[in-house]
């Protein structure tokens, strides 16, 4: 199996691996059963496409529906477990998409940071955030646009207009646009709330499970 194969087939893997881990973890007094995870297995549930993927996304409370970001093909969701695939991002200026977030208390928003992040000899570069308010039918550019790479976009589990963004920013040069950004009003404003230098950028950024106003982000 591929490269490529393996990371289309991630979101089924987890799925599976976190239910697992949660029989496992359940209770403590207990012992874990590894015939529980005997018979898994990798399979490809597509979608059959070239090129690589960085961004998966599964949506709370639906099993079956996970998106999907390419570094040159866009936005693809699955509303089946991988049966089929729809792209729904088609039209938009950028089709690099480098992280995808689901709001958790309202599914119908969704964030996308355009521009791969993961640094190799050639990459695709991004024009900031979109967002999505009716599952992905229509998109808007809400701001970023010069941080060109986009490794993590989160967004508050209770309130979907507060969410945080790792920007790397120019991948070959130095630029202002690059570090943690957080934004109050769905996108709106912006405002730089972690910032090395001109040459360091964020990668990763992510929420304490039990406690979102605890946040910790890493720089490169």
């Amino acid at each position: 199996m591929t490269r490529i194969q393996l990371r289309s087939v991630v979101v089924l893997f987890l799925t599976a691996v976190c239910t697992a881990i949660g029989i496992a973890f359940a209770g403590p007094q207990q012992g874990f059963d590894a015939n529980l995870i005997r018979g898994m297995k990798w399979r490809l549930v597509g979608p059959f496409r070239g090129g690589r993927v960085l961004a998966v996304e599964g949506i709370p409370g639906e099993p079956n529906a996970y998106l999907m970001g390419a570094v040159a093909g866009g936005v693809w969701k699955t509303a089946d477990g991988g049966a089929t695939w729809m792209p729904i991002s088609d039209g938009q200026m950028i089709a690099s998409i480098g992280s995808i977030a689901v709001a958790p208390s309202n599914h119908n928003i969704i964030y996308v940071g355009s521009g791969e992040a993961c640094i190799r000899g050639n990459i695709s570069y991004g024009d900031g955030v979109y967002k999505s308010s009716d599952g992905g039918r229509t998109w808007s550019n809400v701001g970023l646009r010069d941080s060109r790479h986009i490794g993590s976009v989160i967004v508050d589990p209770r309130n979907p207009d507060v969410v945080l963004v790792a920007a790397l920013g120019h991948a070959y040069g130095p630029n202002a646009e690059r570090g943690i950004f957080r934004t109050g009003d769905g996108g709106k404003t912006w405002t730089k709330v972690l910032y090395q230098n001109d040459r360091t950028g964020g990668i990763s950024v992510a929420y304490d499970p039990g406690n979102s106003s605890v946040v910790f982000a890493s720089l490169w």
